[in-house]
Parts: C-alpha cells; sequence; structure tokens
C-alpha cells in the first residue's frame, strides 16, 4: 500500500474518530436526559420515529463506528501478522461494509 492511501487512512480514521466523538456524546447526553425525566423506552421510540434528523444521526454514528472499527483492525492486523496485499484489504472492506450495514438496519428499525 503507497504512503499516500496509508496517510488517507489515517486521516480518514481520526476524522470518524472525532464524528465519533461528538456521536458519543450526544447519545449519551440523550440517554441521560430521556433517565432524568421518566421516559420509557416505548416514549423514546415515539420520539424517534419518524423523526429524519434523528435517523441520519445515527446512520452517520453508525458508518464513522464501522470506518473507524475497520481501519483500526487492518492496523492492528498488519502489526501482528504477515498478513498483506488486496486479500486482507478486501477483508477489511467487507467487515467495514458489514458492520456499517448492520448499524444503519438497526437505525432504520428504529425508525420503521
Amino acid at each position: 500500500m503507497s504512503a499516500r492511501i496509508e496517510t488517507w487512512l489515517w486521516i480518514v480514521q481520526r476524522g470518524a474518530a472525532l464524528v465519533l466523538a461528538l456521536a458519543v456524546t450526544v447519545h449519551l447526553v440523550t440517554i441521560i436526559y430521556a433517565v432524568r425525566h421518566g421516559l420509557s423506552a416505548a416514549a423514546v421510540l415515539e420520539r424517534l420515529h419518524s423523526n429524519v434528523a434523528w435517523l441520519l444521526f445515527y446512520l452517520v454514528f453508525a458508518a464513522a463506528a464501522a470506518l473507524h472499527g475497520g481501519i483500526g483492525l487492518r492496523t492492528i492486523i498488519r502489526e501482528t501478522t504477515r498478513w498483506r496485499g488486496a486479500s486482507l484489504e478486501v477483508a477489511v472492506g467487507a467487515f467495514i461494509l458489514l458492520v456499517a450495514l448492520a448499524g444503519w438496519r438497526a437505525a432504520g428499525a428504529l425508525f420503521a
């Protein structure tokens, strides 16, 4: 892998970390708000249902988590094994896609 691509992967992972920091903060603040105001799970789901802003928030959250985790996993594999080349890149790409799809499916289920 070229130094240019490695640099871009590093930048994407750090960007995903920034998005995750914000998303986790918003998510936790929302949970604390719901608990402190005595909202039930049903009440929370009712507020989320059909709210496009929350759907977009959780879609971005899932994508950031998938990218950050997948790129990190790639780095760990490269540092601890001899696995290199296209097969590693395809496997990591598939992992990122599967994690993102799982997150998007979960988000979609909240808003269906």
